[in-house]
């Protein structure tokens, strides 16, 4: 072949862009696209379903980005930890958890505090309410009698004032089961950033372990979440807020922590504030030295942390696959959606295949939502693919742009619609890159958002949809061929179908070429 090039596919994954047939509220409806557009009319699509038991979570859950990519990266519907860890509390095999018993039994042991802290939420994204409600339970039957909740508040994967509700549901079982006092409440926005936004998570470590925040010790919850709620301050961006007076709720030396969220990629940056020895992210005033940090999943293998639920190993999944036949591969994402396009892509695992290379471009700094600026690093992403493709040093490169879910997430109806304009242009930039060297172009979602931003009642919507996404099949001539509805565990195969390479059979997705 000497220096011939080899043809160049791509896997784009278009993050939030769903399949709406209502008008009514549908940013990508209202957006010009025309690449878009002429993609889906001149080349062969289909339908994915991407929530619920297609993608290994609950009937009539939402997908999300995490799940989406390990199920479009594993090539089958892979059991979600949601799944696994409701399953536990249903045979009750949680409650004898090694790690969740081991803290426990050290905090009763040394008359220390337990600390329950996590995302307050129905969403099933990064956490659920039903799992705190499990710990509370379990911490009553081993006769803790210090039992501390420090809610974070969602108002993202759940409408943006819910969080009233849940806190109601969480005083009920706290009256019911016997045990339990809430410390503290805060913001998703401070406690669960993912792009080293240190000043955030530095107001919530001194909150958990300083009590620092608004004192709200003469309030219940509920009365303080409704007047953050009058002065427009919604779930996600609740400012830090402390229920006990003097140091009484504050993580201290000797107490115990577990962390109900059980995606990672929100929960990594706190965890490394309590946990590590040389952190550097902020200066901390205190450092108490816990019991345990228990994580309700692995956050990360390098942590060397106690996992409720461990690691599920993937075998033979599409990057791994790509490199067994040595197909020099790219992943190439914005912040957002780095960890997606890797970590999640390659099954929850750290690992880098040989001949798997990684670009990151940095998502927007200067703005604290992205709302202000809904082409966030669109354009840079773009760029640098293309840059890439032309090279001719890879033959598969996997592209995520986040902005229709990212933007979507705001609830901004013009923001998201000025997103989905954005990675039209952008999609066409690398599509005609790839068409240049004679390669495919997958196009596809992990799952929807910007297509439903609003909510029945008319308020915003700002979570993901239950909504089927596309996926497309685009080269130049137009491939002869009918694709069937399937899941985004389909993607996989049918990729490997168009390359000429066998679908191992651990790869129990199906090809969609008929």
């Amino acid at each position: 072949m000497g220096s011939e090039k080899q043809p160049v596919n791509i896997l784009i994954i278009l993050d939030g862009w769903g399949i709406n047939t209502s008008e009514k509220g549908n940013a990508v409806a209202a957006a010009n696209t025309p690449f878009l557009d002429l993609l889906l009319a001149d080349f062969p699509s289909t339908t994915l379903k991407c929530c619920g038991e297609a993608v290994g979570l609950p009937d009539g859950t939402m997908g999300n980005s995490e799940v989406g990519h390990m199920n479009i990266g594993a090539g089958r519907i892979v059991a979600q930890d949601f799944v696994r860890i409701n399953t536990a509390i249903k045979d009750n095999t949680f409650f004898s958890t090694p790690a969740l018993v081991s803290v426990m039994d050290k905090v009763k042991q040394t008359s220390k505090s337990l600390h329950l802290l996590g995302l307050l939420s129905d969403g099933g994204v990064h956490s659920h309410i039903n799992h705190l409600f499990a710990l509370i339970k379990m911490a009553k039957d081993r006769g803790i009698t210090k039992v501390y909740i420090h809610p974070i508040m969602d108002g993202r994967d759940t409408s943006p004032t819910s969080g009233i509700g849940f806190l109601k549901q969480l005083d009920e079982k706290i009256q019911d089961i016997g045990t339990g006092k809430v410390a503290t409440m805060t913001g998703r926005f401070w406690a669960m950033d993912r792009d080293t936004r240190w000043e955030r998570i530095q107001k919530a470590y001194e909150l958990y372990t300083q009590g620092k925040g608004v004192d709200a010790s003469n309030q219940t919850p509920v009365q303080t979440i409704q007047a953050a709620y009058d002065r427009k301050e919604t779930d996600e961006f609740i400012k830090p807020v402390c229920f006990c007076p003097g140091n009484e709720g504050n993580i201290e030396q000797g107490d115990g922590v577990i962390f109900f969220n059980f995606r990672a990629d929100r929960a990594k940056e706190i965890t490394r504030a309590f946990t590590k020895k040389n952190f550097d992210g902020f200066k901390r005033t205190a450092t108490p030295t816990l019991s345990d940090f228990v994580c309700m999943t692995q956050y990360d293998a390098h942590f060397d942390l106690p996992a409720a639920f461990g690691p599920q190993h993937l075998d033979k999944i599409f990057g791994q696959i790509l490199s067994e036949h040595k197909i020099p591969q790219l992943r190439i994402a914005e912040t957002e959606k780095y960890a997606h396009v890797t970590y999640f892509f390659n099954g929850g695992d750290e690992a880098v295949f040989d001949g798997e290379e990684r670009i990151l471009i940095p998502s927007p700094r200067d703005v604290a939502t992205y709302d202000q600026k809904p082409e966030m690093s669109a354009v840079k992403v773009a760029d640098k693919a293309c840059e890439q493709i032309s090279s001719g040093k890879f033959q598969f490169v996997v592209l995520n742009f986040a902005n229709m879910d990212m933007v979507g997430h705001t609830g901004i109806f013009d923001a998201a619609v000025k997103a989905c304009e954005t990675v039209d242009s952008c999609v066409k930039k690398v599509v005609e890159a790839i068409w240049k060297t004679g390669g495919t172009a997958f196009i596809t979602a992990d799952h929807g958002n910007s297509e439903q931003m609003l909510a029945q009642d008319g308020s915003p919507h700002t979570a993901h949809t239950l909504n089927p996404v596309r996926f497309i099949v685009a080269a130049k001539p137009a491939p002869v061929i009918t694709l069937l509805d399937g899941k985004l565990g389909d993607i996989a195969p049918t990729i490997l179908k168009v390359l000429g390479i066998d679908r191992p059979l651990e790869m129990t997705g199906q090809c969609l070429i008929r």
